[in-house]
Formats: C-alpha cells, structure tokens, sequence
C-alpha cells in the first residue's frame, strides 16, 4: 500500500514507574547515576520499538532522559541560579510555578542531549526526531535577574539552541522540532521577536526544522485555560503567516478534540504540517476510526504529501497504558486514512 503521509508523536512520552514519578509535569528521578542512565536507556528503547511496532515513521526517544522539556535543557546551561528559585506564572500566568533564575550570562558548557540523541539515532532505522525548547518558551520558564529583558535573555539563549542543534544535527537526527507552546500565550510577543528568535535557533541546520505550537499538555490548568477560549481558537491566526513566511520546514499543531478551525491550516501552504490528530489527556482513548477521521478532515485543508499525523501534544503527564494505546490508535488510524485516500484516487 502506497502510505501517502506519515506518522509521529509531537515529543514527549511518559516516564515507566521504575525510572520516575508518573503522571506529572515535574517527576522527580526514581534512581541515580549510573542506573539512572541505564534506565532511561530502556525507558528510552521501550518507547522507541513501541513507536515502530505501531507503525510510526518518524520516531523520537520520547525525552527520556529529561524531567521536563524546558529544564532538560536548563540543566546543563550554566549562568543559571538553581537554589535561587523564583515565583512565576507560566503561559502568562495561567499556572504559578517555583523555577531557577537566571543571575549571569548565560554559556552552554558542551553538548548537553547529545548522547540521547546518538542513543536514539543507534536504536531505529527509521526516521528521527529531537525536540528542543523554543526560545520564547525558555524565556517564558525560567526568571530573568541578568539580561535587559525577556526579548533579550531569549535571543541569547536562541545561539545556545542552534549550537546544540547543529550537533544533533551532525549525529545524525534528521528533524530538529522546536517547542514554542508559549506562542499561544504571547502571540504579539511571538511575531514581534519569538520567530526572530526561532530563525537564529534553526539556522543553518543540516536536517529539517519544526516547530511545535499547541495549548499545553493535558493538565488541569490548561484544561480550565482552554473553556475561557470559546467556540473558536484563533490564536493561530495570527501566527500562521509569520510562520509560512519563515524558513522552518515544519510545523505541530493542535487539532483533534479542540476548537481550532480547521481551515486555518490553509495559511501555512508551503509548510509540512503535523496535524494533531491524537488528543493528550487521560480520560479519552481515541479509536483508530477516529484518527483516521480527523486525518481525512485535515486532508480537505492540504496535500496529502504535507501531512503528518501526530499528537496534539507531549505525553508525559499521562498514564504510560493510555499513551500506549494512543500511539496503537495513532498508528492503525492513520494506516485506515491511508487505504481510504489511496481508494479514492
């Protein structure tokens, strides 16, 4: 059967029980040292054949190896005051967390996922992704006692984003996405500096860029947050054409279960989309006739050479079972589309 589009998840995947907490935005470790990193490993390679046996094409380490997809990253950066912790909101201010601060300028001190990413690209021979936070969310997720301002402190940390990048890249990932959730949040903020900050991230980038805009993970807060957004999400409609005009290759969205229309998705024509055809919350398992549905409605706003089926958003809050069955149904759903499209050319 000709497969018209692919498949993938937009990043994150939740933590075993044996490795750490489960079900959380911040789990804290189950071990260390050494057996921290043996476990995360077969963490890690658990996901990656469970991403293969569903038939996934583009597949990633399911950030492992990370406690969170922000300060994975943060951890190794130095300039960075870990004990010097902060009140703040996050996503303009719709949920309150204590978070490091940074008081110096701030260096990357070698690679910091490079060997998850060599990991993850010896385990599959298929195609690979690696996410990385987007500047702005950066910004959006840690406190500013240096730089002159947000806009400031994010474009800095944009170099150390496209350093690290480039020699992921060099490893051999072939996409590099982006996590810039905070988009939504601050859409004048993202159109007035955040997509500058997200071309000196992704520039000159030997494999394909992304970037990942959606409305959260499936927590409480962000459940509560997207009731006072009405019939229609338009968030986005402002945001797609700085994002066509841009050089990213691709771009993750919401889509299933939300009130995004869909039609937006007609303003990014020269993009690859990856459509969010999975939702991320615990209590809905979707069917794979209701992947394949959402695929098949997507299909009426592009080609079928730019879609790729993905998940709203990161997993990790969720049960490990649940993102289980979401990844089968994702998988199956979008092999049904599959054979629907092909019977109808």
């Amino acid at each position: 059967m000709k497969k018209n589009f692919k498949a993938t998840t937009a990043g994150s995947l939740p933590k075993h029980d044996w490795l750490a907490e489960t079900e959380t935005l911040w789990p804290q470790w189950k071990v260390s040292g050494d057996e921290l990193w043996d476990k995360q490993k077969k963490s890690a390679k658990l996901w990656i054949e469970e991403q293969e046996n569903a038939g996934l094409e583009i597949i990633s380490e399911g950030e492992q190896f990370r406690i969170h997809f922000v300060h994975g990253f943060l951890e190794k950066i130095s300039g960075i005051d870990w004990d010097k912790k902060t009140q703040m909101g996050i996503r303009n201010d719709r949920y309150t967390v204590e978070v490091p601060t940074v008081t110096d300028a701030v260096q990357r001190q070698g690679s910091v996922h490079l060997k998850e990413a060599s990991f993850l690209r010896e385990n599959t021979e298929n195609m690979t992704k690696f996410t990385l936070p987007g500047p702005l969310t950066i910004s959006d997720t840690i406190a500013n006692d240096y730089y002159n301002s947000s806009q400031d402190m994010a474009m800095h940390f944009a170099q150390l984003l496209n350093d690290e990048a480039s020699e992921l890249a060099k490893a051999g990932i072939d996409i590099i996405q982006f996590d810039e959730p905070a988009f939504n949040s601050f859409t004048t903020e993202s159109i007035d500096w955040g997509m500058e900050a997200l071309e000196i991230a992704a520039a000159n980038l030997d494999c394909k860029t992304a970037v990942h805009i959606c409305y959260g993970y499936g927590i409480e807060e962000n459940l509560n947050w997207k009731k006072t957004l009405g019939e229609q999400w338009k968030e986005y409609e402002s945001l797609f054409p700085e994002i066509n005009k841009s050089s990213i290759d691709q771009i993750s969205l919401e889509f299933a279960g939300s009130n995004v229309p869909p039609e937006l998705m007609r303003l990014l024509p020269d993009k690859e989309i990856m459509v969010g055809v999975i939702g991320v919350v615990n209590d809905h398992i979707e069917t794979a006739n209701e992947v394949k549905d959402n695929i098949i409605e997507a299909l009426k706003h592009m080609d079928s050479e730019r879609l790729i089926a993905c998940s709203n958003c990161g997993m990790a809050p969720i049960s490990v079972e649940v993102a289980r069955r979401k990844i089968r149904a994702l998988g199956l759903g979008a092999e049904l589309a599959n054979k629907q499209f092909n019977s109808l050319l």
